[in-house]
C-alpha cells in the first residue's frame, strides 16, 4: 500500500465523525450542513489535519472539542467550513434600489449600512461606490459595517488588492475612479477613499453581542439565511428587522426567500424587503 493510500484510509471521515461535525458546525456557528456535504467537509478539513498534526478525524475532533470556543482552532474550524463565494456588484438589481434609497435620504445626516457577509471585500466595497456614485463626491454622508464569521477572507478584504480579472466587469468609469492599478498591471487596489468608508469586523451572527450603534438604513444579508435551519433564520431575521431604521431597506440573496416572516418584513422588489412598521427598535447606543 502506498504512503498516500495509508494516510487516506487513517484518515478517512466516517459517518459518526461527519455527523459530528455538523453538529458542532451548527452549535458553534448556526450552519445547517446539508448531509450532502461528507465530500466536501473531508476535503476541507483535511487542511486542518495536516496543519494540526492529528492522525484522524475523531482525533481531530476530540482535540477541538476539549477547547475553549475562544480557542483559536475553532475559528479555523469554522473558515475551513464556510463558503465564500462573491464578486463586485454581484447580483446587480440590487445596487440602483440602494442608490435610489440613499438620495431619498439624503440631508438626514450620517447613513449606515451592514454588510452581514463582507467575504473578501467584494460586497461592501461595491456599496460604498455606489453611495461615492450616488452622492457624487469621494465622500459622501456613508458609512459600511462590514462583517464575516471567517477571519481569513475578512484579512484578504482589508487588503483591498484584487486580480484583474475580479474586476473586468466593473464599469471603466468607476474601474478608473475607485481603484488604482499596480505597476505590472495585474491586480488593482481599492481606492483609499472608497476602503475609508468601509469598516471590516468580525462577526458570528449567532453571538448574543452585535455591534452598537445607531439603526441602519439598510442591511445587505445575502446568501447568508440559506445555510441556516428556518428556527434559526427566523431568530436572526427578528434580530435584523429590529436593527433597521422605519423604511430601512433589507437585502436577501437570490435563492432565498422569507414567505415565513411576512409579519416582520414586505416585499419591495426582487429579493429587497422593508421592515415592517412597528418591527423597528429605538437605536442602540
Amino acid at each position: 500500500m502506498s504512503a498516500a493510500v495509508a494516510l487516506r484510509t487513517s484518515q478517512d471521515l466516517d459517518q459518526d465523525d461527519f455527523e459530528r461535525v455538523r453538529a458542532l458546525i451548527h452549535r458553534h456557528a448556526g450552519i445547517s450542513l446539508n448531509p450532502s456535504k461528507r465530500v466536501m467537509v473531508f476535503s476541507r478539513l483535511s487542511r486542518r489535519l495536516r496543519a494540526t498534526g492529528a492522525p484522524g478525524f475523531g482525533a481531530y475532533l476530540d482535540r477541538l472539542e476539549s477547547q475553549p470556543a475562544s480557542a483559536p482552532e475553532w475559528q479555523e474550524f469554522v473558515n475551513a467550513l464556510t463558503t465564500n463565494l462573491t464578486s463586485f456588484f454581484r447580483e446587480q438589481h440590487h445596487f440602483p434600489v440602494l442608490a435610489e434609497l440613499l438620495r431619498q435620504r439624503a440631508g438626514r445626516g450620517p447613513l449606515r449600512i451592514w454588510c452581514c457577509a463582507a467575504s473578501t471585500g467584494e460586497e461592501p466595497y461595491s456599496i460604498a461606490m455606489t453611495a461615492m456614485q450616488t452622492f457624487g463626491t469621494r465622500t459622501p454622508p456613508v458609512s459600511v459595517l462590514a462583517t464575516d464569521i471567517d477571519t481569513a477572507v475578512l484579512d484578504t478584504a482589508r487588503r483591498a488588492v484584487y486580480p484583474m480579472a475580479a474586476v473586468e466587469r466593473v464599469d471603466p468609469a468607476l474601474l478608473k475612479a475607485c481603484f488604482q492599478r499596480n505597476r505590472d498591471g495585474d491586480r488593482v487596489r481599492v481606492h483609499p477613499d472608497v476602503a475609508a468608508m468601509v469598516e471590516f469586523q468580525p462577526l458570528n451572527l449567532l453571538s448574543p453581542q452585535w455591534p452598537a450603534g445607531p439603526a441602519f438604513d439598510a442591511i445587505f444579508c445575502r446568501n447568508v439565511m440559506i445555510y441556516f435551519d428556518k428556527p434559526t433564520q427566523r431568530r436572526l431575521l427578528e434580530r435584523l428587522a429590529q436593527r433597521l431604521t422605519p423604511g430601512g431597506l433589507f437585502f436577501a440573496g437570490h435563492s432565498e426567500n422569507f414567505t415565513h416572516a411576512r409579519d416582520l418584513f414586505e416585499l419591495r422588489g426582487k429579493t429587497v424587503y422593508r421592515v415592517l412598521p412597528g418591527r423597528v427598535q429605538r437605536a442602540v447606543a
